[in-house]
């Protein structure tokens, strides 16, 4: 009995022959190196001022908070003048080794407060050629400044940047030593690579635990913010199927005794004339209809796993019976129609619907006894509306004083959903208009 293992590969991108494992886990290790070390290596990053919400810098205030602010710059720009004094004093050469020596030491830490990934690589150029000074007595590969300028900077990288980024500068540091000293470092007399490693970990590791800590405070500050921001949401959803309960509840009880009187009244007056009973028949349907509508909303409202109803939403085909019952409650209304009939989006018919059913209760409200005019306009780029009635002619009916402006809020709603326009003025004549817009995309928009 034999066992059969069998490896599995994956193609290569060009087609030949497949990969192994381990090669795509050191693709991915280059790529990853890449993109921390190479491709992020001159981004300009500039280091911004220290967050004032600490436990003690919170309570700072005026200039000392303004100046603590800046305190990581002072901070790196004081290491930067202490590793400069380190490889000045350390140097045996000449007055120029020194400032040279002394400048390769505090530019890179400079670099770091704007360039970080590129300080990393400056300050590893640095370290062979301020090496050059050196004699075969000082330190080696690093130079007492080298050592400080080095250890100060991959610190401030660390700090500024992943934790990822950090295990990279540690390596290259660390192969950089051991390729020196196996090649050339036969001449010295001691070796400080692995001190710099060892003290360099130590850093690192402290640095990479900060950063962690402040990421994971920074992304459960973000979730926290997330949480209050829904449950407040939620707070209002709460607050607002209260209102809708409590309407449906005051809405339906006043509706319902307006059907229940309006289908009795004709029965309290003896032979009463026909135009009396289809007024009070025309009231009667209206409540119903409300009613209707009124639950359907609040199911909508209150049921999670709410249904909708078979009904069809009405449209602009059903403009003729709207009408014809505002006709019966005492409005002269007329409508006109321009442009190609078509059918539109089910939410411009809709809200082209209530638009025009709400401007035509209003002209009901506050102009009675008025005559109002519906003109419907069927353009290439949408569907325009304007809905105008004249002054009120009865001197004898009051207008009605129990508007509230939501009407003309919920329009403007409507129209700002679908991107229209929208006018509503007083006429010159003393009567009022409301102009709509809608917009319709063409049939290659609306299959895009």
């Amino acid at each position: 009995m034999t066992e059969t293992t069998q490896t599995q590969t994956m193609p290569s991108r060009g087609g030949g022959k497949p990969s192994s494992p381990e090669f795509r886990v050191v693709m991915d290790a280059w790529r990853r190196l890449r993109h921390d070390l190479i491709d992020d290596a001159f981004a300009y990053r500039p280091m911004p001022p220290m967050k004032m919400d600490g436990l003690f810098t919170s309570r700072l205030s005026g200039r000392l908070r303004a100046y603590t602010a800046w305190a990581p710059h002072a901070a790196v720009v004081t290491a930067g003048l202490l590793s400069m004094t380190i490889a000045a004093s350390a140097t045996d050469s000449d007055g120029i080794a020194a400032l040279i020596a002394a400048a390769f030491a505090l530019i890179p830490i400079l670099l770091t407060m704007v360039r970080p990934v590129a300080a990393f690589w400056a300050s590893m150029i640095a370290t062979p050629l301020t090496s050059v000074f050196s004699g075969m007595w000082d330190d080696w590969p690093w130079t007492a400044g080298s050592f400080a300028a080095h250890l100060v900077v991959m610190t401030v990288v660390a700090l500024r940047s992943r934790p990822r980024t950090a295990a990279w500068m540690w390596g290259l540091t660390a192969a950089y030593g051991v390729f020196v000293e196996s090649t050339i470092g036969g001449g010295h007399y001691a070796s400080n690579t692995g001190p710099l490693l060892v003290i360099s970990a130590m850093s690192l590791l402290a640095a990479s635990a900060l950063t962690i800590r402040r990421t994971a405070q920074r992304e459960v500050t973000a979730q926290q913010t997330v949480t209050e921001h829904e449950r407040s949401r939620r707070t209002l959803l709460e607050e607002r199927t209260t209102i809708a309960r409590e309407l449906h509840d005051v809405v339906a009880h006043h509706m319902s005794v307006v059907a229940i009187q309006a289908e009795a009244a004709p029965y309290r007056v003896e032979n009463p004339p026909p135009e009396l009973e289809q007024a009070f028949a025309t009231i009667r349907e209206n409540a119903v209809a409300a009613l209707t509508e009124l639950r359907r909303v609040l199911g909508v409202v209150r049921a999670e796993d709410y249904e909708a109803p078979d009904a069809p939403q009405p449209t602009l085909a059903d403009l003729d019976g709207l009408l014809a019952n505002v006709r019966e409650a005492g409005l002269t209304v007329d409508k006109a129609v321009t442009g190609a009939v078509r059918e539109l989006p089910q939410g411009v018919e809709l809200s082209a619907y209530r638009i025009v059913q709400e401007a035509l209760s209003n002209s009901l409200r506050h102009a009675p006894g008025a005559t109002a005019r519906v003109e419907i306009g069927y353009v290439l780029g949408g569907l325009g509306l304007r809905v105008v009635n004249g002054p009120s002619p009865e001197v004898n009916l009051v207008k009605s004083t129990h508007g509230t402006g939501h009407g003309l809020t919920g329009m403007r709603e409507r129209v700002t959903m679908l991107n229209g326009e929208m006018t509503a003025n007083e006429t010159a004549d003393g009567g009022y208009e409301v102009t709509v817009f809608l917009p319709v995309p063409g049939a290659s928009e609306a299959d895009a």
